[in-house]
């Protein structure tokens, strides 16, 4: 709860309170990515070139130069693969360096400093916070077959399902809060950003599972790390974003 009201509050006030926010993830992101995938232990070299690279996307991102965040994204990605082939290095690192970044400037992207963008992020909010609550009470409640069992054997295609039509009617309601419903474009996008949700839990799990990991790290006492909490928001940003 203190997690919520905190993020709640920085999205109230937007700017750089927001910009914080949304820059703290990604950071926060890519040291339990490192860790996650050992790159901090197999690859100092590169693992310390990541860290420049989101750190760099952050510190534009937090002082609103947002017009080069993407720019610096993909010059350091690039270069992220560039080295990867070069010096054999993990293909994680790459991966990590544009998990973190692109967070960073689709969160900020999104909410800006304008009405319409807080509006937006509640949208999203809503649209993953339903997704996860309902899919898990439902999948529960109703079972079925799995949904990807070799990744997360608990998740369930009425879950999946569940949390869909769930993540439609909050969005709707939410977006309704604010605007007059014309057409069904905002289910529609409803259901896009919660299928890219559930896409985005279903990706955090294979990679804990590829590692071994249970949690993405303890940095949250008694709820795992960041990449637990926001996995779903983060891909469900990056398909709004793109929209």
């Amino acid at each position: 709860p203190i997690l919520a009201i905190a993020v709640l509050a920085a999205t109230w006030f937007g700017g750089f309170a927001f910009r914080v926010l949304a820059a703290g993830i990604g950071v926060l992101i890519y040291y339990e990515w490192s860790t996650i995938t050992r790159l901090a232990d197999s690859d100092f070299r590169g693992n310390a070139f990541g860290w420049l690279a989101v750190a760099l996307v952050a510190a534009l991102v937090l002082f609103d130069f947002d017009e080069l965040a993407l720019p610096a994204l993909l010059a350091t990605t690039v270069i992220g693969i560039a080295y990867a082939l070069v010096a054999r290095s993990s293909r994680w690192l790459p991966g990590g360096i544009v998990y973190s970044g692109l967070t960073v400037i689709s969160l900020a992207a999104i909410r800006g400093d304008t009405a319409h963008g807080f509006a937006a992020m509640l949208f999203i909010f809503a649209v993953v916070w339903a997704t996860d609550i309902l899919a898990y009470f439902i999948g529960r409640a109703i079972g079925g077959p799995k949904l990807a069992p070799s990744i997360s054997p608990g998740k369930t295609w009425s879950g999946a399902i569940g949390g869909a039509v769930s993540a439609v009617v909050a969005g709707t309601l939410v977006h309704m809060a604010f605007f007059s419903l014309n057409g069904l474009w905002v289910p529609a996008i409803a259901l896009v950003l919660s299928i890219f949700s559930q896409i985005g839990d279903l990706f955090e799990s294979f990679i804990k599972r590829r590692f071994g990991v249970k949690d993405s790290s303890r940095l949250i006492p008694g709820h795992g790390g960041v990449m637990d909490r926001v996995d779903g928001l983060v891909f469900a940003c990056f398909a709004a974003f793109l929209i």
